[in-house]
């Protein structure tokens, strides 16, 4: 006879709340936890398997999409008998909160991008990103005025800003969502067709991490002048530095110790210890990273590429694919589980527009300046176009207004639209411009990867 544990009887027997005898409310939010990882999963890889094989489209476009299918807009928020909803939208006061989807969901997510941009410093050369840090510095500023400005603009030009017009919270607000760049997306496309390396691929890595300080001083400065009012220049100047000096520092300090960490690890006789503590490293760095006012992914970002100039680097990179393999799907659908198509209809053409704009913004306020750096029009493209994506920091961006009441529901969805579009039109367009062939450099040989 079979002896089934309570928690199995209590899943099948007992409505989704109401089994809280089993083990409490832990063990509630353990089980749905399990549930919806194991159904993520699934989804994930059947979807990029789909994509791939007969739409020949890179899976992560499988995975957001399967993310907007089975998120809490969509089905997942379909109650099943006995159980309620998969993807039910978290409750706050008695208000949807920001992020639909459960704290715990999301911090594994947000562990899986961290993986993704470690394993991406891993394999990134450290000397092409050196060489490059110019010409991505200057991409980088293009990639985040223009935007500020167009997207302020545009505000005011659809009645959506109040009496200070571009100066009012609600303008500068959609301007500082338009700055953001999310490397995550860009990057994964880069790594499936092997150009990480490549002149344009370093830059746009590089320029990434620029922009995230300065969209940082952005973000801080509209929060500022919309919460308080008001602002000092010395508050801009030190969150400039706190963010600036600990990036550097931390990269600096991380390629000097890198080969003193190596002699460390190869003493531990454990399996699997380099992995082990290198992840630990870059967890410890990402964390860092968001005390100092830098995205956490910054931080995994640079310990991974401080570790790419050891031996230990290569063989924990190749030990990170099955990790990845399972994280990083995961940060991808549940990005797609933020979209909610509805709250886009009631302001559909500011959304199209602002869409539009941001499209236009990245490529020619990220491709110009890289013309100017020594970049020729297909590799400026192939910048402007892998700097559009916004991804998850304009969704978080985003959540912060809505929550900090600077903007509503109408301009949320404006934000998710855009969002929606620049993340899935890249890497469409990305590709193509890749796989065409050709250097991207005016320099002859300077692209070895073409």
């Amino acid at each position: 006879m079979f002896n089934f544990p309570p928690v199995v009887i209590t899943f099948f027997f007992f409505p989704m709340g109401s089994y809280q005898f089993a083990g409490g409310e832990l063990t509630e939010i353990v089980i749905h936890i399990l549930i919806q990882l194991g159904v993520i999963l699934f989804v994930a890889k059947l979807s990029g398997e789909l994509a791939s094989r007969f739409l020949k489209i890179p899976p992560v476009l499988a995975e957001l999409a399967a993310g907007v299918k089975i998120g809490p807009f969509a089905l997942g928020g379909i109650a099943i008998p006995g159980f309620g909803p998969l993807f039910p939208i978290p409750m706050i006061d008695g208000h949807a909160a920001a992020i639909p989807v459960s704290t715990e969901l999301f911090v594994i997510a947000q562990v899986g991008s961290i993986f993704l941009l470690f394993a991406i410093g891993l394999e990134t050369n450290l000397k092409q990103f050196l060489r490059y840090a110019g010409p991505a510095t200057a991409v980088a500023i293009g990639g985040v005025v223009i935007p500020f400005f167009l997207g302020a603009w545009a505000t005011v030009a659809f009645g959506f800003a109040g009496p200070a017009g571009i100066w009012s919270p609600s303008a500068l607000f959609i301007g500082a969502i338009m700055t953001a760049t999310s490397v995550g997306i860009t990057a994964r496309v880069l790594s499936d067709l092997s150009r990480l390396d490549s002149p344009e691929g370093v830059t746009v890595l590089a320029a990434a991490v620029v922009d995230d300080v300065l969209g940082i001083l952005v973000l801080t400065v509209v929060v500022g002048l919309s919460v308080a009012g008001s602002i000092t220049a010395t508050g801009i100047g030190l969150i400039a530095f706190k963010a600036i000096a600990f990036w550097l520092g931390l990269t600096v300090v991380g390629i000097l110790v890198a080969p003193y960490i190596e002699r460390i690890v190869n003493r531990f006789k454990v399996s699997g210890a380099g992995l082990v503590l290198t992840v630990a490293l870059a967890l410890f760095a990402a964390g860092l990273a968001e005390i100092f006012g830098l995205a956490f992914i910054i931080g995994a970002f640079s310990i991974g590429l401080a570790l790419s100039t050891t031996k230990m680097g290569h063989t924990v990179e190749e030990q990170m694919i099955p990790v990845t393999n399972i994280l990083v799907p995961v940060f991808f659908v549940v990005m797609g589980m933020l979209v909610d198509v509805s709250s886009m209809m009631s302001a559909i053409w500011f959304g199209l527009v602002i869409s539009l704009l941001a499209i236009l913004s990245k490529v020619f306020g990220s491709g110009i300046p890289a013309l100017f750096t020594g970049f020729n029009l297909r590799g400026a493209s192939r910048i402007g176009v892998g700097m559009m994506p916004r991804g998850e920091v304009a969704l978080i961006i985003a959540g912060i207004g809505l929550t900090n009441g600077i903007i509503g529901q109408e301009l949320f969805g404006v934000s998710i639209m855009m969002t929606v579009i620049t993340t899935l039109l890249a890497p469409i367009v990305l590709i193509p411009l890749f796989k065409r062939g050709g250097e991207g450099t005016r320099k002859p040989g300077s692209d070895n990867k073409s």
